[in-house]
């Protein structure tokens, strides 16, 4: 039975809006009970029912089409020269130029364009098209807002602050370690990274030795694919040639590129003359020719090459802190340092946790060992000066990150807390003077900002799951590029808070360092005084030991009995004098006072914080132990005093 309505309009009504308004319901049909059909009901026991509160959902699967995309060029050459006329000709192009200056149609085209092009020249003097009116308002409301705000809206907001651009696993079945990242100087959309495995005996016979220049525009796959001789530890670009790359080998080869040559390298040094050990670190120098660069390696060599004859190195450093230049004492280079703004000088971190500055210029080997640094159980993974002040610089190692001054040797100014896992890369805000990074072993990057806080870090953020083993900044402070140990390069955009210089910022991290490092100063002064005393006290014990060697032995026995019995003989007196002052009622408020002196003060020797500060409060304990035993004689004195 079906329900029809049918709904009835004039032909002048068509197309005009419906009008619809309430109305009370109406029955149009009523189907009474058939009694009929009960007989046809059948009762089923038991009777089995389910509710499914969800709706039915079926699964598909879709996969679009992938879009290859090819890098192509285009190659202009001079043109617009009649056919008979060769550009290559000197002498022809001089005197087809001739010909069309003279002609008349040509002068006055040029005095007609000369007119149009002055007009334009006086508009641009008058008025600057490109000009932003509200760029410094913009700045100034950044810098009008606290810096507190700005970095809990960073740790809070964690997603709209940080945004994962793209990420690049290495290509080949076996994962290799990310080591070293190296930005293209002039564009920064390009990123070359040397990928090799540094866990010993690690090596499989099907491992690749390629290394690859990534273009962040067409991450699909590498622009250009390295092919070294062993697989690249280090690699950089050349600052002055964008086109000209230099790499350290695992076996210690040093090799450069050419990309414009293709993936091979232009050339490499030869076995014999190269590192004995993987290539940890290579820079390049600043140099008229733009071709110098130096290694550093973990066999204790530093070695200053040309790219136009690696045949072998133009000069060579031992790592030797003895200063006896001998290979086998030197300490195993693991990262290397240098700032153009000091040609000469240049820092290198060992594995035995040491930080060496150097000196090329100096005139014998041994003087180029200016002076070293110790602060870390392990090795050096990372060595980086302040852009803003060279004489700061920045070290990473075991589980913490120190700040150094070149003026304080024996500690640093400044560190993190200890983290509870190993702690692999780091470096400096290229934008912002007391902003740095830390990479760690369990995927996490920190940035910390010790002009706000010291204690933690402003973000942390897991990049992954495993471990980090490299990191490198963009020139503009806005974007990191972290590399894994499986490979994989996470490029991250920080936030403007981060990146974005601050009001008076320079001005207070100036005095933040000044102040630490004449703390540190102040301390190391104190402590080497202590050394010193430490020192006379124990050569005067050692001569009086001596003296007494010398002693008669009968000398020594009745001087040993005649102290016996003054000992016995004040024990005495003592006891006789508690008696006396027993008996007469008084108090003895002066051996109580005494004993009392004898003891620690409850306010000394306690725990002071984990810093430097300790070494002020052992100083200011043994300084009161000191005046406590100056005073204990006179005490006596004035007790025999009153007795007598």
């Amino acid at each position: 039975m079906e329900i029809v309505y049918v709904y009835t309009r004039k032909r002048s009504e068509f197309g005009r809006p419906c009008s619809f308004s309430d109305r009370p319901a109406k029955v149009n049909v009523d189907i009474p009970p058939d009694p009929s059909m009960a007989g046809n009901f059948v009762l089923r026991n038991p009777v089995d029912s389910y509710v499914q509160h969800t709706s039915d959902m079926s699964e598909h699967e879709v996969n679009t089409e992938r879009v290859e995309v090819e890098s192509r060029g285009v190659n202009h050459v001079e043109g617009g020269w009649p056919k008979d006329i060769n550009p290559q000709e000197v002498e022809q192009t001089i005197r087809f130029r001739k010909k069309v200056e003279k002609d008349e149609n040509y002068v006055n085209t040029i005095v007609h364009l000369g007119t149009l092009m002055e007009h334009c020249v006086k508009q641009n003097n008058a008025i600057n098209i490109y000009e932003e009116y509200f760029g410094e308002e913009e700045t100034v409301e950044v810098e009008d807002e606290p810096p507190s705000a700005k970095t809990i809206n960073v740790i809070s907001k964690l997603t709209s602050f940080f945004d994962v651009l793209l990420s690049k696993r290495d290509p080949n079945v076996t994962k290799r370690t990310a080591t070293h990242l190296s930005w293209h100087p002039d564009t920064c959309k390009k990123l070359a990274v040397a990928y090799s495995s540094l866990e010993f005996q690690q090596n499989m016979k099907d491992m690749s030795f390629d290394s690859y220049i990534w273009d962040l525009e067409n991450p699909n796959k590498p622009e250009l694919v390295l092919k070294p001789s062993s697989p690249l530890v280090s690699l950089e670009y050349n600052p002055k040639d964008s086109h000209v790359l230099v790499g350290g080998c695992y076996n210690g080869q040093m090799a450069y590129w050419d990309t414009r040559k293709g993936g091979l390298p232009v050339e490499v040094s030869t076995v014999e003359v190269s590192h004995r050990d993987p290539v940890y670190g290579a820079i390049w120098l600043q140099s008229k020719t733009g071709t110098e660069c130096f290694s550093a390696s973990t066999d204790g060599q530093v070695l200053w090459w040309d790219i136009r004859k690696l045949s072998e190195p133009t000069e060579s450093l031992v790592l030797d802190i003895t200063r006896k230049g001998l290979l086998e004492n030197a300490l195993g280079a693991v990262t290397l340092e240098f700032e153009p703004t000091m040609p000469t000088k240049f820092m290198v971190g060992t594995e035995q946790g040491i930080v060496i500055a150097c000196n090329r210029k100096a005139k014998t080997p041994p003087e180029k060992i200016t002076s070293t640094y110790s602060g870390h159980i392990g090795p050096v993974y990372a060595l980086a000066r302040n852009p803003f002040y060279p004489k700061i610089f920045l070290t990473v190692g075991d589980w913490t990150a120190r700040i150094w001054s070149e003026e304080t040797k024996e500690s640093s100014i400044m560190w993190t807390k200890y983290h509870l896992s190993y702690l692999t890369d780091g470096c400096w805000s290229t934008v912002r003077p007391a902003v740095f990074f830390t990479t760690r072993s369990d995927g996490t990057l920190d940035v910390w900002d010790f002009l706000f806080k010291q204690n933690d870090p402003s973000l942390s953020l897991k990049v992954c799951n495993e471990p980090l083993a490299s990191l490198r900044l963009q020139d503009n402070g806005c974007v990191v590029g972290c590399g894994s140990k499986l490979g994989t390069v996470t490029l991250l955009e920080i936030s403007s808070a981060l990146c974005t210089l601050q009001r008076n910022e320079k001005t207070l991290a100036t005095a933040m360092f000044e102040r630490e490092t004449k703390r540190e100063k102040i301390l190391e002064s104190r402590h080497r005084e202590m050394r010193l005393k430490e020192r006379a006290r124990s050569e005067g014990q050692e001569t009086v030991v001596e003296e007494r060697l010398v002693e008669n032995p009968e000398e020594v026995l009745s001087r040993t009995r005649r102290e016996f019995f003054e000992v016995i003989e004040a024990e005495l007196q003592r006891r006789t004098r508690a008696e006396t002052q027993c008996l007469h009622g008084k108090v003895p408020g002066t051996a109580r006072t005494r004993d009392r002196g004898r003891d620690s003060p409850p306010w000394g020797g306690g725990q002071g914080s984990a810093s430097a500060f300790q070494v002020k409060d052992r100083a200011g304990d043994e300084a009161a132990v000191q005046g406590e035993e100056s005073q204990l004689p006179k005490e006596e004195e004035e007790e025999e005093k009153d007795v007598a």
